[in-house]
């Protein structure tokens, strides 16, 4: 969920950051070698840090991006926050508590994909899962060469490096600056997963998450082992050039991205024809891009098309747009007669929703769709939101380069003689036309899955190049669910970055992965139930027409601190009223 940072300039202390550094560079071997045990004690010490501060930290941020006090839509920022961070302690001490002979992995349920290719079941594994996330589906799909028989070689192999021969090493975490949970995340990921210690420069557009951190994270620092500093592009690019930091990992702007690699202006362009990166360290990134939601038509009822308008709304204006799996591109079949009725209701969610475009640059990206897209018409929402910009996508368009990071939906009609040559049209101009390839969204009604049949599916789906596949739900839930490994398609090269290079989350340490598919059920309960389905999944708590996401979102959080069976009913009613 990538961010885009500002480009001004603040005063930094040199002094300040050299200091850090030299307390890591002091600490980085002992990190390396420590015990898994110890490991799992600081894992399970943050846990409580975390409880301690998680209210505070999520009725913070919901203040900052002007979200009205006791609104549900603070359900947001616990559900993207704190509640997001405790589910991933959890996994991480999951799988350190099972890493002896790599237990966790004896576990995981495999099978072979048509195209040989092994997929290793994801969602569900625990009854934590189960409780969390009913009737919710995840694979990964591993690139060709990992095989049910070789997977332990391709899951936490730094770990089978006897911890006196490893090597420490001092990474640089550019957080994020649109969702809160993201940077403790990719610092865990540096820690735990690459055994390196983990310099984090917060991004100025939402460092007021830094006493919260530093609180929840206090474990890790009493240590030496984090550091969190603060500043803009000019401390970014101190620390970037550092001597004593040795990789950087960036969640952010593609443009962000190729300043630190390549530089800039004619810097820039002479260190690609030379192909002479200005740094020689190791970049991981996520970098967003145009991410499309593909609507397949099918037998759909009314009912079923008011509830997806309400996820493709909410897959747009979550976090009022700034989200960099926020849906960019609508693929609609063009002829069929439930596409306008699809438009009008989510045109009439977005009427109701208030929500001000809080990240800096919105105006000046919408102001581009707006002169770039065709026929953009305006839907005016209520109090302080901006209109939310509908334009359709041409064939040389700014939409399909630019990630708009704001409150604005290109849309792209193709004709749909018959289903599988829709879809396959649709993902072909996907993997052509967009840029970027973090997260893709297809949305299929479960009898035209029947009809193309499961295997006939997934051959169609394997050609489209994305990081995850959320099949009836949101890449949002794949990012939340922290055993999908998060990231784009593999294969870009620091010339052509696109979403980026290499996975975070990813709490089960699966190496070698190519995408997750994920997918959750048609319809919500109790529709589910009147309509035969055995499924007790409710409305998604990220929609943004959720009523009780806020109480649902403490709730959650809280069971992930400290799991109690009495803490369930609370749950299940809250999720139902939602």
């Amino acid at each position: 969920m990538a961010s885009h940072e500002t480009s001004s300039t603040s005063s930094f202390s040199a002094e300040d950051f050299d200091l850090a550094l030299s307390e890591l560079e002091a600490s980085k071997q002992e990190w390396a070698e420590l015990a898994v045990e110890e490991r799992i004690k600081i894992l399970q010490d943050m846990k409580d840090a975390l409880a301690a501060v998680a209210e505070d930290w999520a009725m913070t941020a919901a203040r900052h991006k002007q979200i009205p006090e006791d609104s549900a839509l603070e359900g947001e920022e616990w559900l993207s926050g704190p509640y997001a961070m405790m589910c991933g302690l959890n996994a991480l001490i999951e799988t350190l508590s099972q890493l002896d002979y790599k237990v966790f992995v004896k576990r995981l349920k495999t099978r072979s994909l048509g195209s040989g290719q092994l997929a290793v079941r994801l969602l569900p594994v625990t009854f934590k899962d189960e409780m969390a996330l009913p009737d919710v589906k995840a694979e990964v799909w591993m690139q060709g060469h990992v095989t049910e028989g070789n997977l332990r070689n391709y899951a936490a192999s730094v770990y089978d490096i006897a911890p006196k021969d490893r090597k420490g090493r001092i990474a640089l975490v550019l957080g994020a600056g649109n969702i809160a949970s993201i940077a403790p995340l990719d610092v865990l990921h540096k820690l735990i997963s690459e055994h390196q210690v983990v310099i984090l420069k917060m991004n100025p557009i939402n460092d007021y998450l830094t006493d919260y951190l530093k609180a929840a994270m206090k474990p890790l620092i009493d240590r030496g082992f984090l550091r969190i500093v603060c500043g803009a592009a000019d401390a970014g690019t101190y620390l970037c050039d550092h001597l004593l930091v040795e990789e950087i990992h960036i969640t952010g702007a593609a443009a962000t991205h190729d300043a630190i690699v390549w530089g800039v202006g004619n810097e820039a362009r002479q260190n690609r024809a030379a192909d002479t990166p200005r740094t020689t360290k190791r970049v991981t990134s996520e970098l967003g891009g145009i991410s499309p939601t593909i609507v397949v038509p099918g037998p759909w009822s009314d009912a079923d098309v008011k509830f997806q308008a309400e996820h493709m709304a909410s897959q747009k204006l979550h976090n009022s747009g700034h989200n960099c799996i926020a849906c960019q591109a609508l693929l609609l079949p063009k002829d069929w007669e439930k596409t306008e009725q699809l438009m009008r209701e989510i045109k009439a969610i977005a009427k109701t929703h208030s929500r001000p475009a809080y990240y800096p640059g919105s105006q000046q990206r919408m102001d581009a769709f707006k002169q770039t897209a065709n026929s953009v018409v305006a839907i005016n929402r209520i109090e302080s939101a901006p209109p939310l910009l509908i334009g359709e996508l041409g064939d040389q368009d700014w939409g399909m380069d630019n990630e708009c990071f704001a409150p604005a939906l290109a849309t792209k009609t193709f004709d749909a003689a018959d289903v599988e040559s829709y879809l396959r049209t649709a993902i072909a101009y996907a993997n052509k036309k967009l840029a970027g390839t973090l997260g893709a969204n297809i949305l299929i009604h479960p009898q035209t899955l029947r009809d193309i049949g499961k295997e006939n599916f997934e051959a169609i789906i394997s050609e489209l190049h994305y990081g995850t596949i959320a099949i009836n739900t949101w890449c949002g839930l794949a990012f939340n669910a922290l055993s999908c490994p998060w990231g784009a398609f593999p294969g870009h090269t620091l010339q052509d970055i696109q979403s980026g290079i290499g996975t975070v989350h990813n709490t089960l340490m699966l190496e070698d992965t190519e995408r997750v598919v994920i997918q959750g059920p048609w319809r919500p309960f109790p529709r589910s139930i009147l309509n035969g389905e055995m499924t007790m999944f409710p409305r998604p708590p990220y929609f943004i027409t959720h009523k009780t996401q806020r109480a649902l979102g403490k709730l959650l959080t809280r069971f992930q601190h400290r799991p109690s069976l009495l803490q369930l009913p609370g749950i299940f009613i809250n999720a139902l009223r939602g």
